[in-house]
């Protein structure tokens, strides 16, 4: 533009004052030419994120078949009635490609039991279908001596501890986070978990339970973000606690605050956890074996040890191939 400009005025065939004129006229175009530019990518960035919701929207509702029949199980049963028992479970996300074939065990209450496995063996798999994000191809899965056909889904997860292996926590402060689960628990419930897993944690933060501890937790360790999801799940004082691989991606230290957690845990709920590490498996009550979507064994870690090769193989890798 300068240059043609500048070639035409000293020709004499366009005023400077004209040429002036037009480059201001230019600049000024810039800055809303530019606002249009970032307004269509903003508006495109928009478009997807409703793309996104509209498909959340759009999903299948979680409608309880038979709601004339729905029941709470009771939570004073007999002593010696399992938490959760499996019986003769089999499942598949595909029909030709079932992924748990037959599975039977139970989990006593207060109680600690591992599932162990290679990767694929559909322990994962266990944990959805006791929340009931899908039901049963075959057999029956029961909570305290009840069908979790027969419980109300509310009912069913509000008894249900999960701490997964990446601990999601929220912008927000460290109150707020803990209190997500279980908005009505009272200070001295409050005050009861953070003394037990979160003291060191408290001690060190500015203002406390008041203190924002940002999005996704980025002012905590994974270890501190770990014990507020255990903390936030036996703040809903759960009859079952799930740990899917929740040791996983923690140091040797915190793995082992994470276990004397979870040991604490069992002492007045069951806990189910899909181990990763051999020393969380040789501190459970009992363990059991998954191979190919099928229950091979289950028993104490020295009963496996002696009686399963496929335990035995996985002791031998300090179990890291059953991640």
């Amino acid at each position: 533009m300068l240059g043609v400009g500048g070639a035409r005025a000293a020709a004499g065939s366009l005023d400077v004052a004209t040429l002036v004129a037009f480059l201001l006229y230019l600049f000024f175009l810039i800055g809303p030419i530019a606002a249009l530019t970032i307004g269509a990518t903003q508006l495109q960035a928009g478009l997807a994120a409703v793309s996104r919701i509209d498909e959340i929207t759009e999903l299948e509702v979680e409608v309880e078949p038979n709601a004339s029949t729905l029941m709470a199980p009771d939570p004073g049963s007999v002593a010696d009635t399992p938490i959760v028992a499996f019986d003769r479970v089999s499942f598949a996300y595909r029909p030709d490609q079932p992924v748990l074939r037959e599975v039977s065990f139970s989990v006593p209450p207060a109680s600690q039991t591992a599932i162990v496995g290679p990767s694929g063996a559909g322990k994962t798999t266990m944990f959805a279908l006791l929340e009931r994000f899908y039901d049963p191809s075959e057999g029956t899965i029961t909570l305290s001596g009840t069908s979790l056909a027969a419980i109300p889904r509310d009912i069913l997860r509000a008894r249900i501890g999960y701490v997964e292996q990446e601990a999601p926590v929220l912008a927000g402060t460290l109150r707020e986070n803990l209190l997500y689960a279980a908005p009505d628990a009272s200070d001295a419930a409050l005050a009861a978990v953070i003394e037990a897993r979160l003291a060191e944690t408290l001690a060190r933060l500015p203002d406390g339970l008041e203190t924002e501890i940002g999005d996704r937790g980025t002012t905590l360790s994974g270890g501190e973000r770990q014990r507020i999801a255990v903390a936030r799940a036996l703040l809903r004082r759960p009859d079952l606690l799930l740990f899917d691989e929740a040791t996983a991606q923690l140091d040797a230290a915190n793995e082992r605050a994470l276990r004397e957690t979870i040991e604490r845990a069992a002492r007045r709920c069951a806990v189910l956890v899909i181990a990763h590490r051999l020393s969380t498996v040789v501190a459970a009550h009992q363990i059991v074996v998954l191979d190919r979507g099928r229950v091979r064994a289950i028993g104490s870690h020295a009963e496996l040890i002696e009686g399963d090769s496929l335990y035995r193989e996985l002791v031998a890798t300090q179990l890291i191939a059953a991640g």
